[in-house]
């Protein structure tokens, strides 16, 4: 659009020919508010808002609204994107924590799953060396004496849980594999004492019989014998 001058007023955008009715107001203050000496207009092509015909006008102020219209709009939409591009960049943000959170508790409930196999394996094969070593490994004797069966107790029973065994047999035999309390009996009181022939039919004369019979039972009830130690201690029983 070609810049508009209106008696010494320069029109040169869309946006001042919204304030014609100013303009037009100073140009009819007539002579007394206006130098004499006129300013011409500002360019070559310029155009007197006067000599515009009065309905040209107003399509002049409707271009110059929708001008200011689609400026107005082209910030909204640039704010809009804006806005939308930093809510995308938040949610991605969001999203890779929560699938790290996600991925860390994954491994370390593996590495506790593991952990936990590898213990009950290691129990399991315990329990299993300990069962494999039949009553036969040891030579029958008529009788045994405490030390007698506290040696035979060391080969059967792991070095880290042997003083756990002991203090169990301690309190419930003192080391006796004769000792009888009702059904109760030997070295570590199974009740009733046939339990053990699951392990040999020997089980009333020969203390390795019961040495492992007791083994197996604090393996499968308690974990081990330090398992069943700690129960003890709680309950004063097993």
């Amino acid at each position: 659009m070609s810049p508009i001058s209106v008696r010494g007023f320069a029109v040169a955008s869309a946006t001042a020919v919204t304030t014609v009715g100013a303009v037009v107001g100073v140009a009819a203050a007539g002579p007394a508010a206006a130098s004499s000496d006129n300013v011409e207009a500002t360019a070559a092509d310029g155009t007197l808002l006067a000599d515009i015909p009065a309905g040209q006008q107003a399509q002049v102020q409707t271009a110059s609204l929708t001008q200011q219209a689609d400026a107005q709009s082209a910030q909204a939409g640039a704010a809009a994107k804006k806005s939308a591009e930093e809510a995308a960049r938040l949610r991605a943000a969001q999203d890779a924590k929560a699938k790290k959170s996600a991925a860390d508790k994954s491994k370390a409930d593996k590495e506790k799953a593991d952990k936990d196999a590898k213990a009950r394996d290691l129990e399991t094969q315990t329990a299993s060396r300990s069962a494999s070593r039949s009553s036969s490994t040891f030579q029958v004797q008529s009788s045994y004496s405490v030390s007698d069966v506290q040696a035979i107790a060391r080969q059967i029973i792991p070095a880290d849980q042997f003083q756990c065994f002991s203090n169990i047999v301690n309190n419930e035999s003192s080391w006796n594999y004769r000792a009888t309390n009702g059904t109760a009996y030997g070295l570590v009181q199974a009740l009733p004492g046939s339990k053990m022939s699951t392990v040999g039919s020997d089980w009333q004369t020969n203390p390795a019989t019961q040495i492992k019979w007791g083994l197996n039972y604090m393996n499968e009830r308690y974990g081990s014998p330090c398992g069943a130690w700690s129960y003890w201690q709680a309950h004063d029983s097993y």
